[in-house]
């Protein structure tokens, strides 16, 4: 077992990560204003069984072939960057049909749940960088002989400490909802969660 003190060591750590911006942050706070609070929460629900996988590929040792392989780590890297373009993509294609007029009069959100669960989950499981960012962790976290048990323990923290930040963030950007109805604050939202999203790609497509 994982003493009481590690697991809170790690928790906060993982809080730290989750919490510094990156795709998974612009992929729900987009859900969010796309969908509301509830397509804002799966997508976050998408992203943390991402970080559940890719905790157990490292424990399983999947992880490790795949950060020791450049070839796999950059075949990974570059769908993972070719995704983000796409969502960036299709935010500025909304920017430029304009189709804002009705916003306040839609009763159906413009993100299923399922949707939003999808683009968290394919963000978090495209991302080589969580598979380094959590073999260079949990190594910090557990003994010398760990076994599978205590590593999934660590598992099951990262997804909780996920969920819950993920939460957090859906419910506040869900209750401003309403605002982003307006067409000229969601003219303005797209183009730049538009401009972020293909930056972001880009970025994670040139860097080694």
């Amino acid at each position: 077992m994982i003493s009481g003190a590690t697991a809170l060591s790690f928790v906060l750590v993982c809080l730290l990560g989750a919490i510094s911006p990156g795709p998974d942050f612009l992929v729900v706070t987009r859900s969010a204003m796309l969908g509301g609070r509830k397509a804002g929460i799966a997508a976050g629900v998408g992203i943390a069984l991402g970080v559940f996988v890719w905790v157990v590929a490292i424990a399983l040792g999947v992880a490790a072939i795949l950060t020791a392989s450049a070839i796999a780590f950059t075949v990974v890297k570059l769908i993972g960057a070719a995704y983000l373009i796409f969502l960036g993509v299709k935010a500025w294609l909304a920017v430029r049909r304009g189709d804002y007029s009705e916003l306040k009069d839609k009763v159906a959100p413009e993100v299923a749940p399922w949707a939003a669960f999808r683009h968290g989950l394919l963000t978090n499981l495209l991302n080589p960088k969580v598979a380094v960012f959590f073999l260079a962790l949990l190594p910090q976290f557990l003994p010398h002989s760990a076994s599978t048990t205590q590593t999934l323990q660590l598992a099951v923290l990262a997804t909780a400490v996920s969920v819950v930040w993920f939460f957090v963030l859906a419910t506040l950007v869900g209750s401003l909802r309403r605002f982003f109805s307006s067409g000229r604050v969601r003219r303005v939202m797209d183009a730049a969660m538009g401009t972020l999203l293909v930056g972001l790609g880009i970025r994670v497509a040139v860097q080694s």
